[in-house]
Order: structure tokens, then C-alpha cells, then sequence
């Protein structure tokens, strides 16, 4: 049996050897099925591409990111996708991680993931992103799908939710929602929620497909044919959802543990960026801020919807130091509408601060996850951006229905060898 090449990865880093993660970078490449090389250059390359690119650094090692990153474009080396690291403490490591990422984006097709690492990074941490960068190269016909054909399920095992549908000939017939709680008994549950509401019976269905936190747990129980990263099936699901799966755009997930933020380039995710600073500029904040007000979240949405987010002055990266502004609006006499408003905004504002910087925004803008459904996070989202952010019907089933649409091709995949 002819072994698979492994998926060739150029690292285009500074500082990965002296803060001590440079093993930590290959072996999360390794365990996803990646090789990490870094591109040769020589000093005269080193030296003029500052001039080239028209940017200048004070950083040696940055200069010769830079002119790695030439060596990519030009094709003097076989790179099947492109990791890009700078140390999270470095400002003008950022703002060079920002212009390669352009640089390569603009003149290649080949998938990008950034990343600010710190001394303390472990692969665990990169995994995610990992994974990601290797499913995109290596399973790309997925991505090209269009309509789901069969019978078949998809389960989202969350951080906070697990979700699962049963798609037949491009039709969602059955789906199941519940709080995640032991992963498997989680995942059970939903995917027999979705069964009965299809009226169709496991031993019935042709493929099953896993994503989500819990995914491999849920792999080996029901032997899927698929369990592919939620960077990937948040994608695929919300252009499906959207009835969008041809050009460009950029998907945003507010997640209840950390967010995701993903550009499409003809429907092929091509850069993103996972995590936030804190939970504050998750949904978990939300959840809290609703509690707080004594409210459920579709009534926290709304209450948002009527407020002024100017009226009360929150913007915490921490959800401890948003809940103490949450609390000190309250006691200051500011209506529930308006402290409503202010924490929607605040999560808006700290995910576009803190990732959409890292990517560059394609339009339309489409916000998925059982967080697109508090309306008014969609509007202080749409504010922020000056746009009307997209919401796809169903948009907490994203993750569920991109991999029941995903798996429904894995064998054609299988027959190709892949």
C-alpha cells in the first residue's frame, strides 16, 4: 500500500529556538499528519527584500521571515501551507506577521495560519490550527462540495453545546441540540434526538461525520468516517447555510470558550485565527451578563436590541472586570436595555480588536453559532463593521451540517487515495 506524503509545511518564524517551542511546532505538525521545513535563503536575499517589499524592520530575524516568505511565493520551495509565528510580545513582529500573511495571500493559493506564541506554547495549544492548515490542503475536494447526497449525520461536539443533524439528498430531516456534558453521552443524546425527529434508525445511515472538541471520542463510538477540526465544517456549514458556496467571505464564531474567525477564497478557507485573550470576548460572557440580569439569552438579545451601548462604558478584555462594569451600570441607574447593549458590543468590539486584525476581512461577512442567535450581539457586530453581518438559518447547527455535507463525499475521497 502506497503511503501518503506528509503535507509539507514552511515555517516562516522568529524566535521559535530561544524561547523553546520550536519541538512543540513540529510535533503538533507531526501528529496531524504535517512535516514543518523551514525555507533556505542567503544573505543577499536577506538584504534587499526589505527594499522589495517596501517595509523595514529593526529585527534581523524578522528580516529574514521576510525574505522566507519571498522564497514561498517564488516557488523555490514546495510548500503545500504556511505557518507564520512571531512572539506574542513583539509589536513589530505583529505587524510583520501581518504583512507576509498579505504578501503570500496576495500572490499565492497557498493556506496560511498565523500565530503569536509565547515561551510557555505547548503543541496542545497548536493542534487546533494545526489540524486545520492539514485538512484544508489534503481534503480539499470537501471543501468543493456543494449539496450533501445519502444518508447521513453530523455530530458538533462543543465546549458548551453538542449538536447533531441527519441530512438526506441535501435536505436537513432531523437534529438534536443539548448542553454538553460527558462527551459521549452528550453526543449519544443529540445524534437520537436528530434520529427520531428523521425517523430513520442508526444502522440506516451511510456515513457519519464528528467535529468539535469532543470529535475523536465520538469517532471511535460510532466508527465515523470522518472527524475533521470545527475551523473546517464552521466554514463549510455556514456558506451551505447561507446558500453560498461559490467566491469569497469571511466566517465569524462566537463560541462559548474561544472564537473563530475564518476568510474564504472561492469557498476554500485560506487564513484564520482561533482563540481570544480572554473569555470576556467570548459568549461565555454573554451567558454570564444574562444571568446576571435574570434573563435567558433570546430575552438578553433583545433587551440589547432597544438599548444604547453608549450609556453604560464597558470594554474588559477580562469577563471579571466586564462583570464589575455590568454591575456598576446597573448601580448607577442604567436601564437593563442598555447594560444589554454595552456587553454585546463589548464582546463585538474585543473580537474584532483581537482577531480580525489577524485576517483580512472578505465580504459578506456571515456570523454563525448558537451565539448568531442573540440578535443583539449580530447588530453591535454589524455596527462595528459597518456592514450587515449575515446570519444563516440554523446558524448553531453550522458544525453538524458542514460535516454531514463534508462526509457525504469522503468516498470519493477514499477512491482517490486520500
Amino acid at each position: 500500500m502506497k503511503m501518503a506524503r506528509k503535507i509539507r509545511i514552511a515555517q516562516i518564524s522568529c524566535g521559535t529556538e530561544y524561547s523553546g517551542i520550536q519541538n512543540e511546532i513540529e510535533k503538533a505538525a507531526e501528529i496531524v499528519g504535517g512535516k514543518i521545513f523551514i525555507p533556505e535563503v542567503d544573505l543577499a536575499e536577506i538584504r534587499s527584500i526589505e527594499d522589495e517589499l517596501g517595509f523595514h524592520v529593526a529585527s534581523p530575524g524578522l528580516k529574514v521571515m521576510m525574505a522566507r516568505a519571498k522564497a514561498v511565493v517564488e516557488g523555490r520551495v514546495e510548500a503545500d501551507g504556511v505557518f507564520i509565528a512571531t512572539c506574542f510580545k513583539c509589536a513589530e513582529g505583529a505587524l510583520t506577521r501581518s504583512i507576509i500573511r498579505r504578501y503570500i495571500q496576495s500572490k499565492t493559493k497557498i493556506p496560511v495560519v498565523t500565530y503569536s506564541f509565547t515561551e510557555r506554547t505547548k503543541a496542545g495549544a497548536l493542534l487546533l490550527r494545526m489540524e486545520a492548515l492539514v485538512s484544508i490542503i489534503g481534503k480539499k475536494p470537501l471543501f468543493a462540495r456543494t449539496k450533501q447526497e445519502g444518508l447521513t449525520a453530523g455530530i458538533d461536539s462543543g465546549s458548551t453545546t453538542t449538536k447533531a443533524v441527519i441530512m438526506k439528498d441535501d435536505e436537513i430531516i432531523g437534529s438534536g441540540w443539548i448542553p454538553t456534558t460527558s462527551v459521549f453521552e452528550s453526543g449519544q443524546l443529540a445524534l437520537n434526538m436528530a434520529l427520531k425527529e428523521a425517523k430513520v434508525s442508526l444502522e440506516s445511515l451511510e456515513a457519519i461525520g464528528v467535529t468539535g472538541y469532543g470529535r475523536m471520542i465520538l469517532k471511535e463510538a460510532y466508527k465515523a468516517k470522518l472527524a475533521m477540526e470545527e475551523v473546517s465544517t464552521c466554514s463549510k456549514g455556514a456558506l451551505y447555510l447561507c446558500d453560498r458556496q461559490k467566491g469569497d467571505a469571511t466566517v465569524i464564531d462566537i463560541g462559548g470558550m474561544d472564537n473563530k474567525a475564518v476568510t474564504l477564497y472561492d469557498s476554500i478557507p485560506d487564513s484564520f485565527t482561533v482563540g481570544g485573550v480572554c473569555a470576556g470576548a467570548s459568549g461565555r460572557f454573554i451567558e454570564t451578563s444574562a444571568k446576571r440580569l435574570g434573563v435567558s439569552l433570546e430575552e438578553f438579545g433583545d433587551l440589547a436590541m432597544k438599548g444604547d451601548y453608549r450609556k453604560v462604558p464597558m470594554n474588559a478584555y477580562c469577563i471579571v472586570f466586564g462583570l464589575q462594569d455590568l454591575v456598576a451600570g446597573l448601580a448607577s441607574g442604567a436601564k437593563v436595555e442598555d447594560v444589554a447593549a454595552a456587553a454585546c458590543h463589548s464582546v463585538a468590539e474585543q473580537v474584532f480588536e483581537q482577531q480580525l486584525q489577524e485576517i483580512d476581512i472578505r465580504y459578506p461577512i456571515v456570523q454563525v453559532g448558537s451565539t448568531a442567535l442573540i440578535k443583539g450581539l449580530v447588530k453591535a457586530m454589524s455596527e462595528i463593521l459597518s456592514v450587515d453581518v449575515i446570519v444563516p438559518e440554523r446558524p448553531n447547527l453550522i458544525g453538524a451540517v458542514g460535516v454531514a455535507v463534508m462526509v457525504s463525499g469522503m468516498k470519493e475521497l477514499e477512491e482517490e487515495g486520500r
